[in-house]
């Protein structure tokens, strides 16, 4: 009886340890969610100024601003942000299946480029050829050095000749720590892309004027607009891993909490019999020394 009490006391011991790292866990994950919505925020209104940069130079080009690519495309890069830690629930599964039936009905030779090991082995798994594989950012000042790194990369495939179609899948946070998997297609730059920012109405009377050459702003400006686009995703990514990590933290909290409740009742039953089997024994000696007397 003693060695039950004994080993019911040892799980309720580890089962608290575990709520303790759990609890911290969620802290940290709470924290980190905070992080990373307000730099999503805040990137809003700097995306939407870049954008209407683009807008005032295609608007001042009498010709295409940029040469219309062809759209048939034989190569298509992707680039996938998952994680590189676990405990994040359905994180990684569904950036992983949204971006292989996406994929499954696009023309062209696929290649991936993954961000956290998690989703590359989930990608991998599913036959997509992961030509590359970079860490996830553990900070907002990290994803600086992430974008840099893929923009190289891209560069020296457009200098080597190869001009595939870019693709961005990542998951974007949803009120209530929810998530939603989505994706934008970053190059070519074609008319289509154009024609969209063609249409987004100035919001002033005044009409825009690019001072200088109108050349050489806007290739800044599509610099710019790749580097945000991709730094948009990786810092949505972020915040959805995060919230899933916290909604998973609060699940398993709540579990430990239901399974500690279980332990200490067992442990106070099997307590309480060995109390009684003592107090019957204490008794029953008391009776059969009082006949004896």
């Amino acid at each position: 009886m003693s060695d039950s009490t004994a080993g019911l006391r040892r799980k309720i011991d580890t089962a608290g340890d575990l709520q303790s790292v759990v609890r911290t866990m969620k802290a940290v994950a709470a924290s980190s969610v905070g992080q990373y919505e307000k730099s999503v925020l805040a990137l809003a209104d700097y995306y939407r100024t870049v954008e209407l940069g683009l807008a005032a130079c295609i608007h001042g080009h009498e010709t295409p601003a940029l040469p219309v690519e062809q759209d048939q495309q034989t190569d298509i890069r992707v680039i996938v942000f998952g994680s590189d830690q676990g405990l994040v629930g359905q994180f990684n599964d569904v950036i992983a299946d949204y971006a292989i039936n996406t994929l499954g009905s696009l023309p062209g030779k696929a290649q991936v480029w993954a961000i956290g090991e998690r989703v590359q082995e989930r990608l991998a798994d599913a036959g997509l050829p992961v030509v590359g594989q970079f860490a996830s950012p553990n900070s907002v000042q990290a994803i600086t050095a992430l974008v840099g790194q893929i923009q190289i990369e891209s560069e020296a495939l457009r200098a080597s000749g190869d001009n595939p179609s870019v693709y961005v899948f990542h998951n974007r946070p949803q009120p209530g720590a929810l998530f939603e998997p989505v994706s934008q297609r970053l190059l070519p730059l074609d008319a289509q892309w154009q024609a969209g920012l063609a249409d987004i109405p100035w919001p002033t009377k005044n009409l825009p004027e690019v001072l200088g050459s109108s050349d050489d702003t806007l290739r800044a400006l599509i610099r710019e607009y790749l580097f945000i686009s991709l730094f948009r995703a990786c810092a949505e990514s972020l915040a959805s891993e995060n919230a899933s990590r916290l909604a998973a933290m609060e699940r398993a909290d709540k579990n430990i909490e239901e399974t500690l409740d279980d332990l200490q009742g067992a442990f106070h039953r099997l307590r309480q019999g060995s109390i009684d089997e003592e107090l019957f024994d204490v008794v029953s000696g008391f009776e059969a020394l009082s006949k004896r007397a």
